[in-house]
């Protein structure tokens, strides 16, 4: 029978390519770009807003509710819109740069931006991925599709009254010129928020017009002073506008450059030349984001799941931000964030590794792996480039964060079969991470790297945040030993095995937890496990006592058994959702979101803590990975404007979904492991880039029917609680089948638990 079932499956994978491609569904319909909007300083619901771009595109483009320069682009609770923007916003604690604006308007010219603020609905507004539309109070409607580097747009006037355009150079200076014979404004902008981008750093632009200007001029926004008739200019705030004929729908295409104005008009002929009607790349966006959609292919949810899924996997597929352009001859090259000159190749930027090394990058290698590969090749540029490896890009490198997690991203790359890099020029650029001091922040080089070095932790008071950093750097130590190890590097190997343990040396045996240690060996007093910051980052003692992602045996030992460490786990559920607020001094919003979740101290709205619910798979008890995955998706996810239980963080909180709801998920990235949790769907279809498909079935899936009572891979019963990458990569069918009570007497030894390094040891 199971002879049988092979070859039917072996003739069925023959076929799906062409299969798929008759059967594509809309999926594009199920995204809502408008998900995670309603956040505030106090409370995140996700910090997004409307994007409206291709898959990694260089630029999105949204609606702006916010003034210039702050950090809440778009906010849901906000009646009126002030422009729509060119944005490269990850979030609203690194703003945005190379901004610039266009506002329609109706009536008298209003050139300030709260004046000409026009009031709407959001009944009225449409965010899908390849469309935004939305129709003020006033009746003037305004319509964008996006290509990679620009966007076409349509706006609509009613007739009777003069009907204006504004552009305005956000913050910082701009250069203007207008072109009436053309039809045409081009010009520069350079805003950003960090000072350490190169010096010249612009990004150029040129709008094209399909109707005539009646009139024209620029305007300055110190004063809002108008000057009609001028066509050329430069300055501190400058923006331009122009009217046309009352009644008009007049199409505008845009397109940008890091490199040039010659370089901004090649893009627009590119991308948008051949485009002569908004609804032709309305069009080719649909097909572009719709056939990435398909790619991963859900059965079996309701329609709110199957809305909350792919408008994660939408954003999923937003960052890191492509930053390179292309030359007449079709050959990539860039403008360098780093040291201000064009490079040939390939770049990418706007990450913060912090966030994404856990979700966003080892779901990437699985959809992506032709970009993951050019990605890491732009990882070692950059480096070269300012002489440090990113740790948060924005575009330049900012230090923001803590941790070398670079390294995670490069060795979980090579071992999964991506080895487009040099790993020796790898290593070595890690080893100086992890012996130097940066310049910026705590994630350039290493906070204290002597007191991490001779004495194996980061101390306290010394250090804010030592615990946290200790065990982020004993993680990447672990990432640089196993790329030294898989490729043969003896030297670098010899150096960080020495490290990769030094997790031991901030936990506490008679608390239970990793604490706050002092240069002179001694605990921080008084402890409070519930206190945030001190020595911790953006959490406390019940969230970093897990981040030991790569020897979570080890991490068992340490509590003596494994009934022990679940106890603690299962602790974290338990306990009230108290919030101490330590020594930050006040409530901050993860903690504000931690209480509102309701899930005891577990803290799914910021990364530390994310990966814990799959630990029990690592201790004998599976089922209780499989519970609780089921809980916080359902709980704490939906499609809507309060998508999220906190910062979505450019894509890093809904990869964390998307692989989960899949039923896996990269607990310790640098390995070639997906631990199994529980999926939502009764049926996943993955197409790899290689062509291959990997399905995931959950037989009897159902709300009430989230543990797994058997699992079988192609065919061959699955005795482990994980899958490798290249079971995934090669294609085939893992199937589960699925019940309302927990299977206890299955993979509970310590042959099926993941990758750890105390595993491996023994």
């Amino acid at each position: 029978m199971k002879k049988i079932g092979k070859i039917i499956f072996t003739v069925m994978a023959v076929l799906s390519p062409f299969a798929g491609i008759a059967q594509e569904k809309d999926l594009v319909q199920y995204v809502n770009t408008r998900q995670g909007t309603d956040s505030r300083f106090e409370m995140s619901r996700g910090n997004t807003y409307p994007a409206t771009g291709m898959p990694f595109g260089v630029h999105l483009w949204s609606p702006q509710t916010g003034k210039n320069g702050e950090g809440w682009k778009y906010q849901w609770s906000e009646d009126k819109i002030r422009g729509f923007c060119q944005s490269h916003q990850c979030s609203p604690w690194m703003s945005d740069y190379a901004v610039y604006s266009l506002m329609p308007m109706s009536g008298e010219l209003q050139v300030d931006q709260d004046e000409r603020a026009e009031k709407f609905s959001h009944d009225n507004e449409i965010g899908k991925p390849n469309y935004y539309k939305v129709t003020f109070d006033s009746g003037v409607t305004t319509e964008i599709a996006p290509t990679e580097r620009g966007a076409h747009m349509r706006f609509s006037y009613p007739s009777g009254e003069p009907a204006y355009l504004v552009l305005d150079g956000y913050t910082h200076s701009a250069g203007i010129d207008i072109d009436p014979e053309k039809r045409q404004i081009s010009g520069w902008v350079d805003n950003y928020r960090f000072l350490n981008q190169p010096d010249g750093f612009r990004c150029w632009f040129v709008i094209q017009f399909d109707k005539p200007f009646e009139e024209y001029g620029l305007w300055e926004n110190r004063n809002n002073s108008l000057m009609p008739g001028k066509a050329e200019g430069e300055g501190e705030g400058y923006g331009a506008y122009v009217r046309f004929k009352p009644g008009t729908k007049v199409q505008a295409k845009a397109a940008s450059s890091y490199i040039s104005q010659e370089q901004a008009e090649l893009t627009l002929s590119q991308e948008l030349g051949k485009d002569r009607k908004l609804e032709d790349t309305k069009q080719r966006g649909f097909e572009t984001w719709n056939k990435l959609l398909n790619r991963v292919l859900v059965e079996g949810g309701t329609e709110e799941q199957l809305r909350t899924f792919y408008s994660c996997l939408f954003r999923a597929n937003l960052f890191s931000r492509k930053f390179y352009e292309i030359k007449e001859n079709g050959e990539p090259y860039y403008y360098s964030p780093y040291d201000g000159k064009v490079h040939d190749g390939y770049m990418y930027t706007v990450n913060g590794f912090w966030d994404t090394f856990r979700s966003q990058f080892p779901l990437t290698c699985i959809l992506h792996p032709t970009m993951q590969g050019r990605y890491m090749v732009a990882l070692l540029d950059a480096q070269q480039q300012c002489g440090w490896l990113p740790s948060w890009s924005n575009p330049g490198e900012t230090g923001g964060m803590i941790g070398n997690h670079a390294i995670s991203l490069l060795a979980d790359a090579w071992a999964k079969g991506i080895r487009t890099f040099n790993p020796q020029r790898a290593l070595e650029a890690y080893a100086h991470e992890a012996m130097n001091k940066g310049p910026w922040g705590g994630a350039n080089g290493r906070v204290l790297p002597q007191d991490y070095f001779c004495r194996g932790y980061v101390p306290y008071p010394e250090s804010g945040g030592s615990t946290a950093q200790t065990l982020e750097y004993a993680y990447d130590d672990f990432c640089g030993y196993q790329l030294a190890k898989m490729t043969g590097n003896r030297f670098y190997e010899d150096i960080f095995a020495r490290q990769m343990y030094n997790y031991r040396n901030v936990f506490d045996s008679s608390t239970g937890f990793m604490r706050g240690r002092g240069r002179d060996g001694k605990w921080m007093e008084p402890f409070d496990p519930l206190a945030w910051g001190g020595p911790y980052c953006e959490g406390n003692a019940w969230h970093y006592n897990w981040s030991v992602f790569h020897d979570v045996q080890g991490l068992i030992d340490l509590y003596g058994s494994n009934e022990k460490f679940i106890a603690k786990l299962d602790s974290v559920f338990m306990m009230p959702s108290t919030i101490v607020p330590g020594t930050y001094g006040g409530i901050i919003h993860e903690m504000a979101e931690m209480e509102l979740a309701g899930m005891g101290q577990y803290a799914h709205g910021n990364q530390p803590i994310q990966h814990m619910p799959y630990l029990y798979c690592y201790a004998g008890e599976p089922w209780k990975t499989q519970y609780w995955v089921r809980q916080i998706m359902d709980r704490l996810y939906n499609s809507g404007e309060k998508g999220f239980p906190g910062d979505e963080d450019q894509g890093g909180m809904s990869s964390w979904y998307v692989l989960s709801a899949m039923g896996i998920y990269s607990v310790c990235p640098g390995t070639d492991e997906y631990v199994i949790g529980s999926p939502i769907f009764r049926k996943v279809t993955i197409t790899l880039e290689n062509g291959n498909k990997f399905t995931i079935f959950a037989e009897n899936n159902s709300p009430e029917n989230v543990y797994i009572q058997s699992a079988d891979l192609n065919g061959m019963e699955l005795d482990k609680n994980y899958i490798t990458y290249g079971d995934i990569n090669a294609g085939g069918e893992l199937h589960l089948v699925m019940g309302d009570t927990p299977a206890k007497d299955r993979c509970t030894s310590r042959y099926a638990a993941p990758f750890s390094l105390s595993k491996r040891d023994k």
